[in-house]
């Protein structure tokens, strides 16, 4: 066979490792049950005789297209300065491209967005969908459902409409949130403050509420809003300092609304943790360590959040190809938990 020859077919191979077609088509398409030293022989007839698959032929039979939506309800401009939907895009992207999917990144801010991904998610392009930062009455997981698309959501659920099937990852939103308090308590800080992000969403809530759990007695002045930006952190701060100026730790719902508490804090002369002792939550390095002083914080394993998702959903489709008789009649990935809600961890470090 010269350069421009035929390519090399599925039979070629299976002659090459001495097996039948149907042992190359299952160690081609990653399915279980071959064993080893057969497997190995159909992936060196491969490389030998340079056998491509053809992934358009193969999707008419598998209707699989490897390739998964990502979708962030979230405008584009903050989706690209957060390090945080680095981090865990970041964890996505690696679990896909290791099983040969693509990824398809989705983003939404309006109206008009959320129409456009509900076409493109029921118009058959993607195996699936990873579904992340909801926000409360947010019309997507409804678009999800309508497209028909198995999905993994990012972050606990905000909505109750009787399913038990709606599989999700999230972190102990609420248990880190009680750690950082009991921290500040344990060093003697008797006036604590909490900046919230938006609490619209699950994670600003289940902080929230870990902030109350360990001290209920808190009054709404020592409770600023902000929105999980440095921007947010600091008019939250400001608004803290000129309520309660003697106030003598904070507890900030993320690493970045940290950040802008820090400024803040300084540019008022209060001395941290001498005067004022900061805690915030995700352990993002970018941000905590380079704060001044570096930070304390509840840390969260974003990246490998996101490769958790593409993990669950990837199984999901993989039992779905081999066992579902009508793949259309699925929704979600079958035999996967519900909901798995990962550990966090307090670092500390300079600001508690």
């Amino acid at each position: 066979m010269t350069e421009t020859g035929p390519r090399p077919t599925l039979e070629a191979v299976a002659e090459r490792a001495g097996v039948s077609r149907a042992t190359v088509s299952r160690v081609v398409n990653g399915a279980h049950g071959v064993r080893d030293a057969l497997a190995e022989r159909v992936r060196r007839a491969v490389e030998e005789l340079g056998y491509v698959p053809n992934h358009a032929a193969r999707s008419l039979v598998t209707r699989r297209h490897q390739a998964v939506a990502v979708v962030a309800a979230e405008p584009e401009t903050r989706v690209f300065a957060d390090p945080y939907f680095a981090q865990q895009l970041r964890g996505i992207s690696k679990e896909l491209t290791a099983h040969d999917n693509q990824l398809v990144l989705l983003l939404t801010e309006g109206r008009e967005d959320h129409a456009r991904v509900g076409r493109y998610l029921a118009g058959g392009h993607v195996d699936g969908a990873l579904v992340f930062s909801l926000h409360l009455h947010d019309p997507l997981p409804g678009l999800v459902r309508s497209a028909g698309v198995p999905t993994v959501f990012g972050g606990r659920p905000d909505w109750d409409d009787g399913r038990d099937d709606v599989v999700y990852v999230d972190s102990d939103n609420r248990g880190g949130a009680r750690s950082a308090v009991h921290h500040l308590a344990g060093l003697g800080r008797t006036r604590i403050a909490h900046i919230t992000g938006p609490l619209d969403q699950t994670s600003a809530a289940d902080r929230l509420a870990g902030f109350r759990d360990v001290r209920p007695g808190a009054g709404p002045g020592l409770v600023a809003r902000g929105d999980f930006t440095s921007g947010g952190g600091e008019r939250a701060m400001r608004e803290l300092l000129d309520r309660c100026p003697g106030l003598d730790a904070v507890f900030a719902a993320n690493d970045l609304t940290a950040a802008g508490a820090l400024r803040v804090l300084r540019e008022r002369g209060r001395r941290v943790p001498d005067d004022v002792a900061v805690v915030g939550f995700d352990d993002m390095l970018p941000v905590a360590e380079q704060t001044d002083p570096p930070l304390t914080t509840v840390r969260q394993d974003i990246e490998g959040m996101g490769r958790l998702m593409a993990r669950l959903l990837l199984r999901g489709l993989d039992r779905r190809a081999a066992d579902a008789t009508d793949f259309d009649a699925a929704r979600t990935p079958t035999a996967a938990p519900p909901g798995v809600v990962l550990p966090t961890t307090l670092v500390h470090r300079s600001t508690a």
